[in-house]
């Protein structure tokens, strides 16, 4: 049995301002990681969720990158203003946030309707 019920990894990774990648941390990331950690817990979720700071994930271009595993879920740019879409949608309800997929990630809506 898993010890959590979703695995959420944040990157939180930081590169030199001369990156043209740039970085998720600054993007927000931190930040967005801390909200996400409040909010799971406000709704009593911080037992079965777990939301850890990621080093690199090797998604820079699509920062803020995070990835939500089993599922392994990737959603790119993601901002504040998206954690509570995030909670709500994929956590709450099991359901793809689609506008936040990162590109690639499409097999994971072309056959929903099935």
């Amino acid at each position: 049995m898993p010890r959590y019920d979703y695995h959420i990894f944040i990157c939180e990774n930081s590169r030199d301002k001369a990156d043209p990648r740039g970085c998720c941390a600054d993007k927000g990331s931190r930040n967005i990681r801390a909200v996400l950690k409040q909010r799971l817990k406000e709704l009593g979720c911080h037992r079965r969720v777990r939301a850890n700071a990621a080093g690199c994930l090797d998604a820079c271009a699509h920062g803020p990158s995070i990835v939500i595993y089993p599922q392994g879920v990737w959603y790119g740019g993601v901002c504040e203003e998206d954690v509570e879409e995030i909670v709500q949608r994929h956590i709450l309800r099991g359901e793809i946030v689609e506008r936040l997929l990162m590109p690639g990630q499409e097999f994971f809506t072309e056959n929903k309707e099935e």
